[in-house]
């Protein structure tokens, strides 16, 4: 399914799950599609998340664009990777007073958003998660649900590669060839091949860097900036499965609020934090604490269980560097067309949630069609894809 010879060569910068989907978009497009990864695809923040497909509910309040994209896209999944995610729905408990009086806002929110909710009262909430706090007050039921975090987005890459896509991992883009002649247009990618040394380039019509919290950087090599600002946040996981549902704090998003199940653990998070460099993050050790503490408000179990794993991730939030904390900037995405900085033939989307990588990458596609003359509909609401074994085969 790939294009002709004759079709555009669009060369993606980045193997995440956002490279992935708009791999997966153009290939169904009909252009030629090579994406580079310079390490293992996932490795990087897609990776490392918590594995939560989001309803939008937990930014039902202070953030309806993001909301509003995360329920649609939580429908759309749904629909084109079957059996990749544990439906088990999402729990909002409200342990204190506080809490409790914010769930009329919660709740109305939930409902301007188009996410489905459910009151329910503390009785039935115990009898649902016999593990939660005893002295919770009340509960909000909606549709979050759990994913494998490298597995869900490795099916668009494989889907992808069967059509057509040429996908290189380990491969580093460390600078952009620019066309000869009057002013700066991108002509393909220098890249290092990291498992033999080699260096070369690969040409191309447009690039599209998809490199998440590691956009500016990408950025940087054509010249051009991109208002990204790292947001990293710590993470933990701990042997035994304490809910079946995924349970979120009933009040403002903050610091170790969710916890998620996954097979036989639960994965606490998160923290938040702003870096300049997602190459250099740290696993705080009063973030960690406040995980279990916070998370062991919610089910107090929680406090006495083995860690497993801590680990901290860096979320690529829109926003100019100035902000004092990630919690004030949007999880909503943005594509970015350097044209009009004097760059062309270069594009940037950032910004976002795993949840909302297809739409992210419909959003990319589309600017990158429009740029180079392609009249094609994107395909990718409805189409199936592969099974992440697919990759492999």
């Amino acid at each position: 399914m790939s294009g002709s010879s004759s079709a555009p060569h669009v060369v993606i910068v980045g193997g995440g799950g956002t490279g992935g989907a708009l791999a997966h978009d153009l290939v169904l497009r009909g252009l030629r599609v090579t994406l580079v990864e310079r390490g293992e695809l996932t490795s990087g923040t897609t990776g490392r998340h918590h594995g939560l497909l989001h309803c939008g509910a937990r930014y039902a309040v202070k953030d309806r664009e993001s909301a509003v994209e995360c329920i649609e896209e939580n429908r759309i999944l749904r629909a084109i990777a079957p059996g990749s995610f544990e439906l088990n729905d999402g729990l909002f408990v409200a342990i204190t007073d506080e809490d409790a009086a914010y769930e009329p806002l919660f709740f109305e929110s939930c409902l301007a958003s188009g996410i489905p909710a459910r009151r329910v009262g503390r009785a039935e909430a115990l009898r649902l998660e016999p593990n939660l706090n005893p002295e919770l007050r009340c509960a909000v039921q909606v549709p979050d649900g759990t994913m494998d975090a490298m597995r869900m987005p490795l099916r668009f890459f494989a889907t992808a590669k069967l059509n057509g896509a040429t996908i290189k991992p380990y491969t580093e883009a460390v600078a952009m060839t620019m066309r000869a002649g009057a002013g700066r247009a991108v002509a393909g990618v220098e890249v290092l091949d990291r498992a033999s040394g080699a260096r070369y380039e690969i040409g191309a019509d447009l690039v599209v860097n998809a490199g998440g919290p590691w956009a500016e950087k990408i950025a940087a090599l054509a010249g051009v900036e991109v208002p990204i600002q790292p947001s990293p946040g710590v993470l933990v996981a701990v042997r035994g499965r304490y809910a079946n549902m995924v349970i979120n704090r009933l009040h403002a998003s903050g610091d170790g609020d969710i916890v998620v199940p996954q097979r036989e653990i639960s994965v606490i998070g998160t923290s938040s934090w702003l870096a300049d460099d997602p190459d250099h993050l740290t696993v705080p050790a009063d973030h960690v604490a406040k995980m279990i503490s916070e998370g062991s408000a919610m089910i107090p179990a929680l406090a006495s269980a083995a860690v497993r794993a801590t680990w901290s991730a860096a979320r690529p939030l829109i926003g100019e560097r100035g902000a004092t904390s990630g919690r004030e900037l949007s999880r909503t995405f943005k594509c970015f067309d350097h044209a009009p900085e004097g760059v062309e033939g270069f594009v940037t989307i950032s910004g976002g949630k795993a949840t909302t990588l297809r739409a992210m990458a419909e959003a990319a596609a589309d600017v990158v069609c429009a740029k180079l003359g392609i009249e094609a509909a994107c395909r990718t609401r409805e189409y199936v894809l592969s099974p992440h074994t697919a990759y492999y085969a």
